[in-house]
């Protein structure tokens, strides 16, 4: 309840939610020796393929802006993370890759995200979460 009596709107509790999972999945991370990640790897690596991707798209894929994308694609370049290349059908444009050090992460990710899921879970019970799940992925969904 927020000091006024009414209940919090669902857009602060997805946000409080959303800033929890990634204290859970920190936590989770540094216990499989992975340290030093932060929002820009949860904006960029899930949506790399392996194909590469322009900013632009990936922009639109994490729903941040381009300059933003822009900007952690070049702290994940800098850690080695992702790499740029020119795009060979768009001369002014480049794509961004994974390196095998950004690939590592994405087992290592999942493995976080399933034990963070399963403490979650064991608090709100397994069919509850994924109810959860089920009516985040349509709130998603283009209308």
């Amino acid at each position: 309840m927020l000091s006024n009596g009414e209940p919090p709107l669902v857009g602060l509790l997805l946000r409080l939610a959303a800033q929890q999972w990634g204290t859970d999945m920190d936590g989770a991370l540094q216990a499989r020796g992975v340290g030093g990640i932060t929002p820009a790897h949860a904006n960029v690596i899930p949506f790399v393929p392996a194909e590469g991707i322009q900013i632009g798209e990936l922009a639109r894929l994490a729903k941040v802006r381009k300059q933003t994308m822009a900007h952690s694609v070049d702290l994940l370049t800098a850690s080695g993370y992702v790499t740029r290349r020119p795009d060979p059908a768009d001369g002014r444009a480049s794509l961004v890759f994974l390196t095998d050090k950004g690939r590592a992460l994405g087992p290592a990710s999942l493995t976080a995200g399933r034990t963070v899921e399963q403490e979650w879970a064991a608090v709100v019970g397994r069919d509850d979460l994924e109810h959860l799940r089920r009516t985040l992925i349509r709130l998603l969904e283009p209308s």
